[in-house]
């Protein structure tokens, strides 16, 4: 400290640069937080995005293997009742 300088100016100085650097560093940090924020939202986003499309298709394919099987038994139904009625008719002969 410079003893020609008065102590409250000295003082000022102290606070200024003090606060500048407290400034500088905050500043630093905030970059930094962000910069680690983006990092993260790259590697989680893709997993939750891939997670939903995981269910939309796993929700699709269940909906048409039920239509697909609901059919195939409508259509086992239909032979069956038709073989059934042939018996009948062949057992009345």
């Amino acid at each position: 400290m410079d003893d020609e300088k008065p102590i409250t100016e000295q003082a000022m100085e102290t606070i200024t640069t003090a606060v500048e650097t407290t400034k500088d560093a905050a500043v630093t940090a905030v970059k930094q937080v962000k910069k680690a924020a983006k990092k993260v939202a790259k590697k989680v986003a893709p997993k939750k995005a891939a997670k939903k499309k995981a269910k939309k298709a796993a929700k699709k394919t269940t909906k048409k293997a039920a239509k697909k099987s609901s059919k195939k038994a409508a259509k086992k139904a239909a032979k069956k009742a038709g073989k059934s009625k042939k018996k009948a008719k062949k057992a009345k002969r």
